[in-house]
């Protein structure tokens, strides 16, 4: 896709989350134009989720596959029923657990819907996000704004609007850098529309509390099993995703045993002449030697591990590391979801010690 308009960048804080510029923001969308906003899972790249031709303009923007859905943001309750075909129970009791907040569910569309914006299904995906700014844009254009991650297809997503801005200028209209994004990773999916509860995507709203709410709820079992056989129920996790541009390997075991291993395959790698990096929980740091190490927080603290990962990955980009190794994480709680990201970043390169 060529350069074709003018990006302008708005700095916009949660703590005054609707200042004059707000308005404009909002009538770009309703206009059809593109608007790359905060939330708290990951910055995202927002048009009016009605019009097919926004949607259109999302997919050529990221390079997405248009098989793709896109979740629709709402800003308010009563919007819910306006997008679906009903609105069961355990929608409801999951919407007063969990929204505002980093939880998408898939409920079966009505016609108000464009299939445009849902892939072609005939279900819908719908969140209802937690931060003030992206609240107020959704408000400010017209209440549903359909918006994925505000990247490239294929590459990790942006925490940070200076990533944004590296992919989406003069592929949208403005760019709303809110600061750094709180969680870092996106949202949970669950899929509402089979008997039972599935868990399409993993994310911060775990299985755990999925299920403290509904009782049993089933795990799309493609998530972290590279070698099963099923083709994931969520289309847009068949895609390679959040990958840096090196070549990413994870290494799980024993922490002495994933060390020792992690600095002889930077030996190799080196001797090959390629520029190298370290994936490190913060008390391993100082086993490395890499030509870059990056701390991604305390093993014991997975919001910490989370809100980093994308960060350092698109980091790793920066400064042209070519072989990346990271340690493994337990897949306990939000563990699952950062596995299943760094599963996807590094195509289930993985090696067991």
């Amino acid at each position: 896709m060529n350069k074709q308009v003018n990006t302008t960048v708005v700095r916009i804080s949660e703590g005054n989350p609707n200042p004059p510029e707000m308005a404009g923001l909002g009538e770009i969308i309703k206009k059809g134009g593109l608007v790359a906003f905060p939330t708290e899972t990951v910055y995202g790249l927002g048009g009016d989720a009605l019009n097919p031709e926004s949607s259109k303009k999302i997919y050529a923007a990221k390079g997405r596959p248009s098989d793709n859905p896109l979740i629709v943001h709402i800003a308010d309750l009563n919007d819910l029923p306006k997008l679906v075909v009903s609105v069961p129970e355990r929608a409801k009791k999951l919407a007063d657990a969990f929204w505002p907040g980093p939880l998408t569910m898939i409920l079966n569309k009505s016609d108000l819907v464009p299939t445009e914006t849902t892939g072609g299904l005939s279900t819908v995906a719908v969140r209802f996000p937690s931060h003030k700014v992206a609240q107020e844009l959704i408000k400010a254009s017209g209440g549903y704004i359909a918006a994925p991650s505000a990247n490239l297809s294929g590459k990790p997503s942006p925490t940070l609007a200076k990533y944004v801005l590296e992919d989406m200028d003069g592929r949208v209209d403005a760019i709303i850098d809110g600061g750094d994004i709180p969680i870092g990773l996106e949202s949970t999916i669950v899929d509402l529309t089979g008997e039972k509860p599935m868990i399409l995507r993993p994310g911060y709203i775990t299985k755990e509390m999925l299920e403290s709410v509904l009782g049993e709820v089933l795990t799309d079992p493609t998530i972290l099993d590279a070698s099963c056989k099923e083709r994931p129920k969520a289309p847009g996790m068949r895609y390679r995703h959040y990958a840096p541009k090196g070549e990413l390997t994870i290494v799980e075991g024993p922490a002495d045993a994933v060390i020792e291993t992690i600095n002889r395959e930077v030996l190799i790698s080196a001797g090959e002449r390629k520029k190298t990096g370290v994936i490190a929980s913060d008390e391993n740091v100082p086993y490395y030697s890499a030509d870059v190490v990056k701390c991604i927080g305390n093993r014991n603290n997975p919001e910490e591990v989370a809100a980093s990962l994308y960060r350092i990955l698109r980091e790793m980009d920066d400064e042209n590391v070519e072989a990346i190794f990271s340690e493994s994480f337990s897949e306990e709680g939000l563990g699952e979801a950062i596995m299943n990201r760094l599963l996807k970043a590094a195509g289930h390169r993985k090696i067991t010690v």
